[in-house]
């Protein structure tokens, strides 16, 4: 795991789901997958959209040419464990189809204009993964 990520973690967790910085703000969770090729237990930071009683998280990888790893580890073990604020849970991770992808995407983009940025910086079709709470 990078520094940058066990940093926001640790922040994140030290102040109830806040951190500062690039995220001060924003609606940010902490995603534990299990890793597709090693089945190690792996946490990324990312920021999420409560969309219609539903969460959301976007593979933007930074618009970045390919998905990120944490995508591939979900789709291989799409049950996940969420930390948001103090809250942890399980929940079902589901990449939706095309037409809602966009619809949800648009909104993130609008609240937050940096994903239209990576939208804009890549060709791959940036995934949009519900998280569908189980307990």
């Amino acid at each position: 795991m990078s520094d940058w990520n066990v940093q926001i973690i640790e922040e994140f967790r030290a102040n109830e789901g806040r951190v500062g910085g690039q995220f001060d703000g924003a609606p940010l969770l902490l995603l534990h997958t299990v890793g597709a090729k090693t089945g190690h237990a792996r946490v990324n930071p990312m920021m999420y959209l409560d969309l219609d009683g539903r969460r959301f998280v976007f593979a933007s990888k930074a618009g970045a040419d390919t998905d990120p790893d944490w995508y591939r580890n979900l789709v291989a073990h799409p049950e996940v464990k969420l930390e948001v604020g103090t809250e942890t849970y399980t929940a079902q991770a589901k990449p939706v189809d095309r037409a809602e992808r966009d619809r949800i995407y648009a909104e993130q983009a609008r609240r937050y204009p940096g994903f239209a940025e990576y939208e804009a910086k890549t060709t791959r079709v940036i995934p949009v993964v519900e998280l569908v709470r189980k307990d």
